[in-house]
């Protein structure tokens, strides 16, 4: 498991292109990895928990509902 911690500019380069203030929402409420601390202006967050996170959000979308052709 790695500990590497990834900054908000990172977030983005992962397709997570929401605010600070969303994150923060998202974290109250349990829907995001809880940031860490690393100076008292700086936060950062696990990637690990990153990546859990979206490959879960991947997983959970509903199957596709085959097109039919006409």
């Amino acid at each position: 498991m790695s500990q590497k911690l990834i900054d908000y500019a990172d977030l983005s380069e992962k397709g997570i292109n929401a605010s600070m203030v969303t994150l923060w929402r998202w974290e109250k409420a349990g829907k995001f990895p809880r940031r860490v601390r690393v100076s008292h202006l700086k936060v950062a967050w696990v990637e690990d928990e990153v990546d859990r996170h979206i490959a879960a959000r991947i997983a959970a979308r509903p199957a596709r509902v085959a097109e039919c052709a006409a």
